[in-house]
């Protein structure tokens, strides 16, 4: 039975008995992908805004970027521009994501991304193009 719910809330009234469901048969896999929904945000709060060029992140390009890699054990995200989150991953290789640069600092520190940033942040919050993957990537 569907509820007349706004965004954010459960719109299928039995999505709880349906989780415990799934965790009692052994579908962790199947848990692990459900995110709850993030509530809209009212007019007065604050933006997300990117860990890397620090502008606010419309939600229509609004990625998460795991600081480091899932492939890696990683578990924290982080807010990101589409563009940015490409950028990152055009540049590095999961293992030097893991290795040198799970963290904001760390990608701000290299030169290609400092470039990138500063290029970006003269551009408007949805501005979006294609990020070609970078040569020296492994």
């Amino acid at each position: 039975m569907a509820s007349q719910g706004v965004v954010g809330q459960s719109v299928v009234a039995g999505w709880g008995v349906a989780v415990r469901r799934m965790a009692k048969h052994g579908h962790a896999s199947l848990m692990r992908r459900i995110r709850p929904v993030e509530p809209p945000a009212s007019p007065n709060s604050e933006p997300v805004r990117c860990i890397l060029c620090d502008r606010p992140v419309p939600r229509q390009q609004l990625d998460w970027h795991h600081l480091v890699p899932k492939l890696k054990g990683g578990r924290e995200t982080a807010p990101m521009h589409r563009i940015c989150h490409r950028q990152i991953h055009a540049l590095f290789s999961e293992v030097q994501l893991a290795r040198h640069y799970a963290s904001a600092a760390a990608l701000l520190a290299h030169p290609e991304v400092r470039k990138f940033v500063d290029w970006v942040s003269t551009k408007p919050d949805d501005f979006y193009e294609s990020v070609r993957r970078h040569k020296g990537k492994k």
